[in-house]
């Protein structure tokens, strides 16, 4: 009945990536799809390319229906690799590409892909050994596929279990349609085991059409994407939203800042999509304000609480608008910024409720939204199809009536403007205090020292937890806890928000979906907090 309903308001459609990638081959077919490893490749080497790939996996003797893995780092083959799956009727297992064998192994385990598809070699490792370590750990593999590495090279081999193969081409009717299980992907994993998370193309290209409309994004934009993929934010971003523009998307292998910087400037990029880390880093670049970056329209970020400060820097170096989105990858969109909100509004809050998308606040399971603050639930066309062979965790995910509630607690002013005030999981509680990590982190992030921080509970016998900050230091910059605590309280800081501990490390771990792996860090300060002195200070 909502489908339905989302199709009558224009949110849905009857349209496939492979539809669209099919009329720009035919309209337009020397377009540029993808500039990637230093290429372009153009929509009709991005459709036959799929083509041939998709009778290879039919030829392999792959039914409609399976699920099938792919391994592969951002860039123009792993597209590929995904429109073939829809072609051939696969649903692609997206792994992350600096997903370790335990996250892989998890989840092909549970989603029970047949197959997996890989280049020689990811990531140093030879592909063959990491196949077979898989394959140790999930007895429903049985296809290893090697694709050309870097490139659409169409007289090259694609090898299925160590022999070269071809196909005879992939009847129409076997094609996965809009509204079916297009692509498995995962939560980031920074805790535990991933949970795999069903999509439907129907859900990204709604996602696609409200970027489009609060961007004003015309058509032939180009689009850098920092955010990799197969995750939401930058599935939709690469995979989606080209193709609905029939623009180009500009993709990295992995987030490098000074390559980003010279693709904007060298592609003439109008679009950014990365998350607050990614473009942090940019600005931390010594060179940044050398780069021409006058092309850049808009830049697309989400999935965490906005720095300020870098974001409104970002702005005023580069001309472009800084954009919101408020959502996960199991819910999609819920709110978003538009060029039309105020600067304030852009850079503090994650935006208002989006058409089509309902937003409330729960408590618990009841319905707060009246008090303006609590959990909150978004249910709409973005909306994903729940987790995937995981009942007790999708009785988690949804309350009754369908809204997906998110791992944060919220306020939404009278406006409709909604303020994470910090994540369920992100909080820490010094004696009964609730103080936002991600608070922390910002006014961590002003001192010139600091490039990157990332805020985590001590266990305290006293107070039950403290503020530890992780942080990266700026090229020949140093800072002790004694320095940075007079410098927040120069500013202004509130004392609750103080670090009191400070760890200074070369590079903080990042999750495979691109995020500060909080997790790890936890789990760090936990074993630090067990061994340390028991006479130390505890007091502010």
């Amino acid at each position: 009945m909502l489908a339905a309903g989302y199709r009558a308001a224009g949110w849905w459609s009857d349209d496939t990536v492979g539809d669209l990638v099919g009329i720009m081959a035919r309209k337009r077919p020397e377009a540029t799809a993808f500039v990637a490893d230093g290429r372009q490749f153009d929509y009709r080497s991005y459709d036959r390319a799929s083509d041939r790939l998709a009778s290879i996996l039919t030829a392999a003797g792959l039914s409609p229906g399976q699920r099938i893995a792919v391994l592969l780092p951002d860039g123009a083959t792993a597209h590929a690799a995904y429109l073939a799956n829809e072609k051939a009727g696969l649903t692609t297992v997206g792994l992350g590409s600096r997903a370790a064998a335990l996250e892989m192994g998890s989840i092909i385990d549970r989603t029970g892909a047949s197959a997996l598809v890989t280049q020689t070699t990811h990531r140093g490792q030879d592909a063959g050994a990491i196949y077979t370590d898989l394959c140790g750990r999930c007895s429903s593999l049985s296809r290893h596929i090697v694709v050309p590495a870097f490139e659409w090279d169409l007289e090259g081999d694609i090898v299925v279990d160590s022999r070269s193969a071809e196909g005879s081409g992939v009847p129409r009717g076997r094609r996965i349609g809009p509204d079916d299980l297009f692509m498995i992907n995962s939560t980031s994993g920074t805790t535990g085991l991933p949970k795999c998370v069903m999509h439907a193309q129907n859900s990204k290209f709604y996602m696609a059409r409200l970027a489009r409309q609060v961007a004003d994004l015309e058509d032939g934009e180009v689009i850098l994407g920092g955010a990799p993929i197969p995750f939401g934010f930058g599935l939709f971003t690469t995979h989606f939203l080209p193709v609905l523009l029939g623009g180009a998307a500009v993709l990295m292998s992995h987030f490098e800042p000074v390559q980003a910087l010279a693709l904007i400037q060298s592609e003439r990029a109008t679009v950014l999509v990365c998350v607050s880390t990614q473009f942090k880093m940019m600005l931390n670049v010594d060179d940044f304000d050398s780069y021409d970056l006058s092309s850049l329209k808009v830049m697309f970020t989400g999935g965490e609480m906005i720095p300020y400060g870098a974001a409104r820097s970002f702005e005023e170096r580069t001309g472009a608008k800084v954009l919101n989105f408020y959502g996960s990858n199991e819910s999609g969109f819920a709110t978003g910024t538009r060029l039309s909100d105020t600067t304030e509004r852009r850079l503090r809050t994650g935006g208002s409720r989006l058409e089509g998308t309902e937003v409330r606040l729960f408590d618990r399971g009841v319905d707060v939204t009246s008090t303006g603050r609590g959990q909150p639930g978004s249910r709409g066309p973005a909306t994903c199809l729940g987790y995937y062979a995981d009942p007790d965790a999708n009785a988690e995910l949804f309350t009754p009536d369908g809204f997906v509630l998110h791992a944060d607690v919220a306020e939404i002013d009278k406006d409709g403007y909604l303020t994470v005030i910090g994540r369920t999981s992100d909080i820490i509680i010094r004696g009964g205090k609730n103080i936002s990590a991600a608070a922390v982190e910002e006014a961590a992030m002003s001192h010139p020292a600091i490039a990157l921080a990332a805020a985590v509970p001590m266990p305290d016998r006293v107070f039950g937890e403290r503020v530890s900050l992780y942080i990266e230091l700026r090229d020949g910059a140093s800072v002790t806890l004694a320095d940075l605590q007079q410098f927040l309280a120069d500013m202004g800081v509130s004392k609750e928000t103080f670090p009191e501990d400070l760890v200074v490390v070369e590079e903080i771990p990042r999750s495979s979906g691109g995020k500060v792996a909080k997790g790890a860090l936890r789990h760090d300060a936990i074993g630090r907090s067990a061994a340390a002195d028991s006479g130390r200070p505890t007091a502010r």
